[in-house]
């Protein structure tokens, strides 16, 4: 071998790897550093997109782990519209690795529980997710008494979880500028009152993201030695930018961001793992025809060919997996119109 070119594989060559293959022939696309079975007790967070993976897991036989049921008065489409089962705690959205981070602490005790509580026609909302009860708790002390049952779900979800799936979504956010608390979205959208001395609007870049991501990483860790992580970004664009800039490209700066955010963490970290679906989504081999006539909803279709990637590059690394015989099938409703995202209500200020 005269250089390291002359004997990679087909991968390897934008011909071989992609032109040739196409859209409809692409394989390959990941090698994953460890296995997932059906067995492993999985986690989902992070931002809208997470909850398409959750879903087909759970669809697919796998251990789904819910570590924040809802009660039996709130079963079904009424359990979802408060914020249970769409993640495996009632934290909402989790949209930026800054925010994962400050849900970690929260729960670990590692910062002050912020006692900020938001107020709308005599309402009371979690500023950390404000969208959990759409009609809002009906004191301050519920609010708080609803979150700390969140942060003991989450420390469960952490300790007794084989697998933690989280995808990326934002670098755009918006901070108490006293107490450097973030908010799940800006005040004053959907409750609360916005005041330009109290709250700042911060973008996040490679650095901060990056280092908020390898914290969330290394404290998962501590709590839980044999976790494993997988990480994804959100092909989702944004609903609105505060940036100043177009929203399309804000949008990419901030996937950018994310995704060297991701990849940097995965290559630092063996029990981390970077998994493509945001590029299966958006790249532009597959013409934007995974994208709904809005172009921002991922189609069903969509998601079902990132799980196909997921599922045969398992296979491929690992062999076939077994369905566990004893997990008891999951129903969970599916379609663009019931995933939850905080991020769509800013659509309501859209001139």
């Amino acid at each position: 071998m005269t250089h390291p070119y002359e004997n990679l594989g087909p991968e390897a060559y934008w011909k071989s790897g992609v032109a040739e293959p196409g859209a409809h022939g692409l394989s390959g696309l990941w090698t994953p550093k460890f296995e997932i079975k059906p067995k492993h007790k999985i986690v989902t967070a992070g931002s809208c997109f997470a909850q398409h993976i959750g879903r087909a897991l759970a669809e697919r036989g796998y251990n789904w782990l819910d570590c924040e049921p809802a009660p039996p008065f709130l079963l079904g489409q009424k359990g979802r519209d408060a914020g249970y089962g769409v993640f495996s705690f009632r934290t909402g959205n989790i949209y930026t690795p800054a925010m994962l981070l400050q849900w970690l602490e929260l729960a670990y005790g590692l910062r002050e529980n912020p006692t900020e509580v938001w107020e709308k026609e005599c309402r009371f909302f979690d500023p950390l997710r404000p969208a959990i009860e759409p009609n809002g708790f009906e004191s301050e002390a519920e609010v708080m008494t609803s979150r700390d049952i969140t942060l003991g779900a989450l420390r469960r979800a952490v300790e007794e979880a084989d697998v933690f799936v989280f995808t990326l979504g934002l670098t755009e956010k918006w901070q108490n500028v006293e107490t450097g608390v973030e908010y799940a979205i800006c005040p004053g959208t959907v409750a609360g009152q916005f005041d330009k001395t109290r709250h700042r609007f911060v973008n996040a870049n490679t650095r901060m993201t990056q280092s908020c991501l390898s914290d969330a990483m290394r404290l998962l860790r501590r709590k839980n030695p044999k976790l494993k992580v997988l990480l994804t970004v959100s092909p989702v664009p944004l609903t609105a930018t505060a940036s100043g800039k177009h929203v399309l490209t804000a949008t990419q700066y901030s996937k950018s961001v994310l995704r060297a955010a991701a990849g940097m963490t995965a290559d630092d970290m063996k029990h981390v793992d970077y998994f493509p679906s945001y590029e299966i989504i958006t790249h532009p081999i597959f013409r934007g025809m995974f994208f709904a006539p809005n172009m921002r909803s991922v189609e069903p279709e969509g998601v079902a060919t990132v799980m196909k990637h997921f599922f045969a590059d398992q296979t491929r690394v690992f062999g076939g997996a077994k369905a566990a015989p004893t997990l008891q099938k999951v129903v969970i409703p599916t379609g663009e119109a019931d995933v939850k995202c905080e991020e769509e209500l800013l659509n309501a200020f859209a001139a």
